[in-house]
């Protein structure tokens, strides 16, 4: 059931504004599904560039550290060479 107005135009029925609220509520639920995803992929990307950063971290004092032991090494055996 429609009512016509005053001018001419018609305002919606019942049916139609339930419908339409349905179809707002539904909006409504896909966006939020959507900010909770990009803020799960921001925060695994964000998580996966910390890690890496930790690992490229690990991995330079990890060279550094052989480094240092072979320059070590290395002087006892050109010290130990040049006495005999």
């Amino acid at each position: 059931m429609s009512m016509t107005m005053e001018d001419g135009s018609q305002t919606t029925t019942q049916e139609d504004m339930g419908q339409r609220m349905s179809a707002l509520e539904k909006a409504q639920a896909v966006q939020a599904a959507t900010q909770a995803g990009a803020e799960a992929t921001q925060a695994a990307t964000l998580a996966g560039a910390q890690s890496t950063q930790a690992a490229a971290h690990a991995g330079t004092w990890a060279t550094m550290a052989a480094g240092s032991i072979a320059l070590v090494v290395g002087i006892f055996l050109g010290v130990t060479i040049a006495k005999s």
